[in-house]
C-alpha cells in the first residue's frame, strides 16, 4: 500500500464513523503515514511520544495516547512495542483497514458535483511510493564518498531525515577538533556509510527523537569540554547518546524509570 491508499480508507472510515473520529484521531494517523513513509515504508517503525505531541502540538498525554489506542482498536494499526516512559519509543505498524464501505463517500462527494466538466488537460502523476532511489544507495562510489562532500539532491529521500543529522554532528565534531588544533582529515574523510547507519539505527531503532538529538548536540556545543574529545563521530554518539540526554536534562530522577532504561544509561560508560 501508499499513503494515497491509506489515507482513502481512512477517510472512507471515518465518513460512517462521524460519532467515534476527531481531528486528533486524524493527525496521530497522519503522522504515523508520514513518518513510515519517510523511513521506506518499514512493516514495523518506532513512534516516539514525544516526537510525535511536538510535531501535531498535542499539549495532553491522555489526548495523544487515547487516540493511539483508538487507532489500534479500529485496526488501523498494530501496537508492536508499547512504550514505558519518555526514553523508550512506541513500535506499531500501518494496518489496511478495510471495515468502511469504501462506495458511500464517493456516492455522497459525486452528489456535490452533479455536473462535472470534462477537461481538455490532462495530468500525469509520478507514482513516487516505491523508493527508487534505493539502487543509489548499493553504489559503493557514493556509500564510501565523504558525507561533508555529499550533496543533497544526491541522498534518496527516504534517507535525508538521517542524512541531515548526521551532516549537523559531522560539522560540530569538525568544528570542536579544529577548536582544540587536533587533526581533522579523519572526520574531513568520514564516509557517507559509516556517518550514516549510525544516525539512523538511532532515529528508526532506538527511538531517539529529535528533541533529544539536539540536547546531545547543545551539550556538544556548548562550554562544558568533557565530551568534546570523546565524540568524534556519529558511531560513539549513538554509544553514548543516553548519557549525553540524562547530563542534558539533570537534575533527573532516575528512581522512577524503566530498571532497562536505568541499566542501560548506566552501561554506556
Amino acid at each position: 500500500m501508499n499513503g494515497y491508499e491509506f489515507s482513502r480508507l481512512w477517510f472512507d472510515f471515518s465518513f460512517v464513523n462521524p460519532g467515534k473520529v476527531k481531528p486528533v484521531h486524524t493527525a496521530v494517523y497522519f503522522f504515523a503515514i508520514e513518518r513510515c513513509n519517510r523511513l521506506g515504508w518499514k512493516e514495523e517503525f518506532s513512534f516516539p511520544t514525544d516526537l510525535a505531541m511536538e510535531a501535531l502540538g498535542i499539549k495532553n498525554y491522555k489526548t495523544y495516547i487515547g487516540a493511539l489506542q483508538d487507532l489500534e482498536e479500529w485496526g488501523f494499526i498494530k501496537w508492536i512495542q508499547k512504550s514505558r516512559n519518555q526514553y523508550t519509543a512506541n513500535v506499531i505498524a500501518l494496518v489496511k483497514n478495510t471495515e468502511a464501505p469504501p462506495k458511500a463517500l464517493d456516492k455522497a462527494m459525486s452528489n456535490h458535483y452533479p455536473k462535472q466538466v470534462r477537461s481538455i488537460a490532462s495530468i500525469n502523476k509520478q507514482l513516487n511510493y516505491k523508493q527508487i532511489n534505493h539502487k543509489l544507495l548499493n553504489q559503493d562510489s557514493f556509500l564510501k564518498q565523504p558525507l561533508l562532500k555529499t550533496k543533497e539532491s544526491e541522498v534518496p529521500k527516504d534517507q535525508l531525515a538521517s542524512y541531515d543529522w548526521a551532516l549537523k554532528f559531522q560539522e560540530l565534531f569538525l568544528k570542536n577538533l579544529k577548536n582544540k588544533g587536533a587533526p581533522t582529515k579523519k572526520t574531513e574523510m568520514a564516509n557517507f556509510k559509516d556517518c550514516l547507519d549510525p544516525m539512523r539505527l538511532m532515529i528508526e531503532k532506538d527511538g531517539v527523537s529529535e528533541n533529544q538529538l539536539q540536547l546531545a548536540y547543545n551539550l556538544l556545543n556548548g562550554p562544558d569540554e568533557f565530551w568534546k574529545g570523546i565524540i568524534l563521530d556519529t558511531n560513539k554518539l549513538r554509544q553514548k547518546i543516553g548519557q549525553l540526554i540524562a547530563q542534558g536534562k539533570k537534575p533527573i530522577k532516575t528512581e522512577n524509570m524503566d530498571l532497562r532504561v536505568r541499566q542501560k544509561i548506566k552501561n554506556y560508560d
